[in-house]
């Protein structure tokens, strides 16, 4: 777990007794501190806040960060008198004072466990008596083995804003006669003043749903950029015509299959081929169903996307089948031309003669690598990375005959990364044009810088957080994200984690601040599952920055950006897309749900495909642009 930030309150817990850090349960003068419980009932625990000390050189390294450790309720600051016996007391700040400064250190294979170290000597936080009930506080020697010197952090629960939602019940009288009372139900609504606001969620077309009436489409969810494990920095899980989506026999997404800009529906049928459903930019679609390339030999295991390789401002589909790359040009007539595509490079493909890339094992990319406006393809197979840059003339070049970078890959001697384990990334993280691999593996985040010659470094470890050893467990549990968190600011690491939202700000050179947790919501304590919850990062106010927004249980869920990796308490901002009946039963493997602009007035909408069909949900924000 990410240290939290000083917004936060927090409960300090040890772990070797579970009881909860405050003051004794008698009246007490002198500051002393102790470990007891609170029952249900009584006095609520102690919260506190964790303030970083800023040191003069104006920042400081992860390991020797400084904070003081701050009485939520009344401002008092944890500290260290010196007495003989050690004990640790709750006395008034003072500004600067060493004996009130402490540094948190996570210990080693134990993911939210941490030693609270004092800045003076280096002691460590304990209990006098850790057997006895309302055992003080000291200070003592550090020693690993001692389980009443490790302490957990207990966020507070989130203050999420919303409405209950009150229902007509009905009400039996002894004479027998019925009548109805209101009474409050488990749902909720958005608040009348939510910000932002969207539309309820309105039925558009009865195509394209999981229902047998809307076309039974199953896909088998293992197309998702995090489950392929390499996505583009500044994705969200939307195509949108975004370059870097694959997506599989049986999926829908959204794309602009005409150059206009107008986002259509697509699907992938197994006998069809590519179909599309027009949209008429006012957030519905055209009824008729349209053939974009007919079906020709497509196997299940072919990844498609849709994206402009050319630069002509029309996109092309891009298929990784068996024998390789394949690319179809759309013609005049709006048709995807030839069926099945023209094989314009003999790798990256399922199929022995193409390499043998599989999608649960090597995730694979298209993007512009170096900065020249054209896009590359990139992949991790097992020895490594290996790229195909695409010259002038649209031609993909073969790959060579050795890995660009021998790690990142799915075997042993390439880091043993894992699809659903360990996400990776291609993103600017200099600011120099160049795209460069960052990747989260067990003992935290690896970054590849690229130079002006194409030439990927050796992997570098720059941070101990986001990865496996400190309880990411999975990319489907805990997504990470590289996006802008500040228009103007460098990119940021964003990931839901077991405790909430984890952020670290990156420096613009390839390396990251340490880790903060900013908000205690979205994460696994708050009740968000992979299996059950959509957690995404889109621009929803249209201020620039990235917002977080949750498909929960209840619906829709918002937490607005301030901008710098901090974010607001969320709010319910529409009652449908989510995963209890209330909302409209919405299950991950089942129901993709898209935030894209499908109305033309530069806002994001909710799209969402649903059982009987296709679900709009527009976005009613006023302080976006418009055109």
């Amino acid at each position: 777990m990410a240290v939290p930030t000083e917004e936060l309150k927090l409960e300090i817990v040890n772990a070797a007794t579970g009881k909860t850090l405050g003051t004794k349960a008698a009246p007490s003068t002198d500051g002393t501190l102790v470990v007891r419980d609170f029952p249900d009932g009584g006095p609520k625990p102690e919260q506190w806040q964790l303030t970083p000390v800023q040191s003069a050189q104006g920042g400081q390294a992860q390991a020797d960060q400084a904070y003081v450790i701050r009485n939520a309720a009344n401002g008092k600051v944890l500290d260290d008198p010196a007495a003989a016996d050690r004990g640790v007391r709750q006395s008034d700040a003072a500004a600067g004072k060493k004996s009130q400064q402490w540094r948190i250190v996570p210990m080693e294979g134990e993911a939210g466990l941490y030693f609270i170290k004092g800045a003076t000597d280096g002691a460590v936080l304990d209990l006098a008596d850790p057997g006895e009930d309302n055992t003080r506080i000291v200070l003592r020697e550090h020693d690993d083995r001692a389980k009443s010197q490790r302490w957990r952090f207990v966020t507070a629960e989130p203050e999420r804003t919303s409405d209950l939602v009150l229902r007509w019940a009905p009400l039996s009288h002894w004479n027998g006669r019925r009548s109805w009372r209101l009474a409050r139900s488990t749902a909720l609504r958005p608040t009348p003043d939510a910000t932002p606001s969207f539309s309820d969620m309105l039925l558009v077309l009865k195509r394209f749903g999981s229902d047998q009436d809307a076309g039974g489409w199953k896909s088998d969810g293992a197309n998702l950029p995090q489950a392929l494990g390499f996505a583009r920095a500044g994705n969200t899980p939307s195509p949108s015509g975004q370059p870097g989506w694959w997506a599989g026999i049986g999926d829908r997404f959204l794309a602009d299959t005409t150059g206009t800009g107008r986002k259509d529906i697509v699907g992938l049928k197994p006998a069809k081929g590519a179909v599309t459903s027009s949209g008429r930019g006012d957030g519905t679609f055209d009824d008729d169903e349209r053939v974009l390339q007919p079906a020709s030999s497509a196997s299940p295991a072919d990844l498609w996307t849709f994206v402009d390789t050319t630069g002509d401002g029309k996109p092309d589909i891009v298929v990784l089948s068996a024998d390789g790359v394949r690319v179809s040009s759309q013609d005049a007539g709006g048709t995807f031309t030839p069926a099945g595509g023209k094989l314009v490079l003999k790798a990256f493909g399922h199929g022995k003669e193409a390499g043998g890339w599989l999608a649960d094992k090597h995730p694979r990319f298209l993007a512009d690598t170096t900065g020249d406006g054209r896009l590359d393809i990139v992949g991790c197979h097992d020895n490594g990375v290996w790229v195909s840059l695409q010259d002038e003339k649209g031609t993909f070049a073969p790959i060579p005959n050795e890995p660009v970078l021998k790690a990142f890959g799915h075997g042993k001697e390439a880091g043993g990364w894992l699809v659903d384990k360990h996400p990776r990334f291609l993103a600017d993280t200099t600011g120099d044009g160049r795209l460069d691999i960052v990747g989260c593996h067990d003992d935290g985040v690896w970054v590849s810088l690229q130079d002006e010659h194409g030439t990927f470094a050796d992997p570098v470890h720059v941070l101990d957080d986001f990865g496996a050893a400190q309880g990411w467990s999975s990319v489907e549990e805990h997504p990470r994200f590289l996006v802008k968190t500040s228009s103007d600011g460098a990119l940021d690491i964003v990931g839901f984690g077991p405790q909430g939202v984890v952020v670290s700000r990156g420096r613009g050179d390839g390396t990251f601040e340490p880790s903060k947790l900013v908000l205690n919501d979205f994460g696994l304590a708050q009740g968000w599952t992979g299996k059950k919850h959509l957690r995404i990062l889109a621009d929803v106010t249209g201020d620039g920055n990235p917002d977080i927004v949750g498909f929960g249980d209840e619906g829709v869920w918002v937490s607005h950006s301030r901008g710098g990796g901090r974010f607001e308490q969320a709010r319910l901002v529409c009652r449908g897309f989510g995963y209890n009946e209330d909302a409209g039963g919405w299950r991950v493997d089942r129901h993709r749900r898209f935030l894209t602009d499908i109305t033309d007035d530069g806002r994001v909408d909710i799209v969402g495909f649903g059982g009987p069909g296709v679900y709009v949900a527009r976005n009613l924000f006023r302080r976006f642009r418009t055109r």
